[in-house]
């Protein structure tokens, strides 16, 4: 029954996230809206939805120190193997925006949250994240969005009157969808965020199962399949965008998912109950941070302005790298 289920979360998975990025793309050209918005926002936070559920549970049910390491894992899994593999499929190319506004948010956010985290000891007694910090994080989150609709609409504007922003990514008009009525891109959005949420779950309970049929510790499971379990709706929606050519959505997918992680998850999580860190190092919220920056120094580099085959040789065996000092230590 095990390997029944995992084909059935397989292709639940592959058809949630056909339908999330049609109609979600097809939202974008109605109302020329750039697909890394569309990726950020609507893609992002909605791949993120099973990391939220699993951080809230874990912060009711009084297992704090599980909320930060699902956060912190998730990201270190989105960049390093989700955008390694995507990258490795088709070079993502950055615009002006990515360059100057979302990774440099990514990397700000990453480093405030470890800031917030190491304060903790100062007023608890250990690291991690109280209420109040939760409400900085929440109030950052809510800052985060405006900002980003408030340029959103700057770059249209800009757009209209003949003075585009430089590499702009606004979608064509031009481009045709099968999906004509805005109900039907509301609904695509909805069945695929389900199917990629539900896939999910049921491919971490029945990857779990077969892997303690073969003898899989404990211990590796966590570390691989449930971690990257609840990051499954992002890998499958970054590999199907990048297959359609929308780099940019999956690129958005996958920072903005990271800074929803971070700011609303932990925000969230951290008002309901306190957070410590309790196993996780600072050598683990080192190596998120690491892969934030190297999103950065891809762009400069060179100034190539793309995250190419070679970055992405390098975010994947950085990520084996450190599977395998979790595993020995």
């Amino acid at each position: 029954m095990s390997y029944v289920m995992l084909i059935v979360s397989l292709v639940l998975l592959v058809v949630g996230a056909n339908w999330l990025v049609d109609g979600s793309a097809a939202i974008a050209r109605r109302y020329h809206i750039s697909e890394y918005i569309i990726g950020a926002t609507i893609v992002g936070m909605g791949t993120s939805m099973p990391e939220l559920v699993v951080s809230v549970v874990s912060g009711i049910g009084g297992h704090p120190d599980i909320a930060i390491g699902n956060v912190v894992g998730s990201n270190i899994f989105n960049v390093y193997l989700i955008l390694g593999i995507t990258a490795l499929m088709m070079p993502i190319k950055y615009t002006y925006e990515n360059i100057t506004r979302d990774i440099p948010l990514n990397i700000g956010v990453s480093l405030l949250a470890l800031i917030l985290c190491a304060l903790g000891i100062r007023f608890r007694g250990e690291y991690g994240l109280g209420r109040i910090e939760g409400l900085i994080l929440i109030i950052c989150f809510a800052l985060y969005l405006w900002s980003t609709m408030k340029s959103e609409r700057k770059q249209q504007t800009a757009k209209k009157e003949g003075n585009p922003l430089p590499d702009s990514d606004l979608v064509a008009p031009v481009e045709t969808s099968r999906y004509k009525s805005m109900t039907v891109c509301v609904l695509a959005i909805i069945f695929g965020l389900g199917g990629l949420i539900f896939g999910g779950d049921m491919f971490v309970d029945s990857a779990s199962a077969i892997a303690r049929e073969w003898g899989v510790s404990e211990a590796i499971i966590g570390l691989t399949i449930v971690a990257g379990g609840t990051s499954l709706p992002e890998l499958v929606s970054s590999i199907i965008a990048v297959t359609k050519n929308k780099g940019q959505m999956a690129l958005g997918n996958i920072v903005g998912s990271n800074i929803f992680n971070i700011l609303l998850i932990l925000g969230v999580s951290s008002l309901i109950q306190p957070l410590s860190m309790g196993d996780i190092t600072f050598i683990d919220w080192g190596v998120m941070i690491l892969s934030a920056v190297i999103l950065m120094a891809a762009a400069v580099t060179f100034k190539r302005n793309q995250l190419d085959r070679a970055d992405a040789a390098i975010l994947l065996l950085l990520y084996a790298a450190y599977m395998a000092w979790l595993v020995i230590a």
